[in-house]
């Protein structure tokens, strides 16, 4: 498929610099662009690439002044990234609307539902009274259970697992290998030491475009729901325990883990390998560093965190400069407490 930057500007509401009828077939970065190809510069660390890139069209922020020639076609938008993000929405899209119908072998039970234009790829298993919305995509070798509802124009990446009873809302992209709905890790410690199971009899509640990455896993609840809110963002390889809630519009990086029955507010940001420990509430806007363990609940809304056990971030930060001059300081207490020695013998 192939666009102009006139059909392009359309799509992102650009105004365009240069030749209207410029055509592109594919997205490369601006350093490697050649002709034929869309890129985008948002960060200004790029600029010297927007002179020499062979790209045929690039989309820039408004506010750019250009400091030389330009080979191809500029769309100006107010922001350039996220023109692009959209762009590159509407491209994927296009593409996965050509994927519809069932593919075999798979199975299907008599009592599903499925609505119009889905897609189920080969060797997936959909069980009994599950409802799936339309323009739903089912990759190969997906698992729903029993009694699933996935809402319209969800994507399912292949070999997800979406165990019985979950509900999964609009819009949402579950990547390859991610478990939905494994039981939380729930067992009684007994007197002889051994444990005992705790049936998990509740489900998971992922809202409304949520994205899920690859390999992560969010367990049902012991009773009640694991609840992800609309707009949650989760990286590959995440862990969310049992009654977890998350916020609107909370973003976790990679390796991240949330134990069982925390409370994670709206936009919260949580950095790759941070642990939360469980039956805690983390404040609205919080942001918690890369690989800090936060053992205690986070209750100024926007606070910053760090560390292990983690603290205020701000507090951290003086922490760290004081122990680099903590040689410094040493040298100082021993000239001073020379100083003093010396003061006492003259004073003998």
């Amino acid at each position: 498929m192939t666009f102009t930057a006139a059909q392009i500007a359309m799509l992102i509401n650009a105004k365009i610099e240069g030749n209207p009828e410029a055509s592109v077939g594919s997205f490369s970065k601006i350093e490697e662009a050649k002709e034929g190809q869309l890129a985008f510069l948002a960060n200004p660390k790029y600029e010297e690439y927007l002179y020499t890139t062979g790209a045929s069209i690039i989309i820039v922020n408004d506010s750019l002044e250009l400091k030389g020639k330009v080979q191809g076609t500029l769309l100006r938008v107010p922001d350039a990234y996220t023109a692009f993000a959209g762009l590159l929405a509407k491209y994927q899209q296009m593409v996965s609307r050509q994927l519809t119908g069932i593919q075999q072998p798979s199975y299907i039970s008599a009592s599903a539902k499925l609505g119009e234009q889905v897609f189920v790829g080969a060797f997936a298993y959909i069980g009994e009274n599950v409802v799936i919305g339309n323009g739903v995509k089912i990759y190969p070798n997906v698992f729903i259970g029993n009694d699933v509802v996935i809402e319209d124009n969800t994507i399912i990446h292949p070999s997800v697992s979406i165990y019985y009873g979950c509900r999964v809302g609009k819009n949402v992209t579950i990547h390859a290998g991610s478990v939905i709905g494994g039981d939380g890790f729930g067992f009684a410690p007994q007197a002889d030491g051994s444990f005992t199971k705790v049936p998990q009899i509740g489900n998971v509640v992922i809202e409304d475009n949520v994205e899920v990455g690859s390999n992560a896993t969010i367990d049902r609840a012991t009773i009640g729901s694991t609840i992800i809110r609309a707009g949650a963002k989760l990286d590959n390889l995440i862990q969310i325990a049992h009654n977890v809630e998350v916020g609107n519009n909370t973003v976790i990086a990679a390796q991240a883990g949330v134990s069982g029955s925390t409370k994670v507010g709206k936009n919260v940001m949580i950095g790759g390998q941070a642990g939360i420990v469980g039956h805690i509430s983390i404040a609205d806007g919080a942001k918690i560093n890369a690989q800090s363990g936060v053992s205690k609940s986070i209750k100024q809304p926007g606070g910053a965190v760090t560390g292990s056990p983690a603290y205020d971030y701000t507090s951290a930060l003086r922490s760290q400069a004081l122990s680099r001059r903590l040689p410094e300081l040493e040298k100082r207490i021993q000239e001073l407490e020379a100083f003093i020695k010396q003061l006492v013998s003259e004073k003998v």
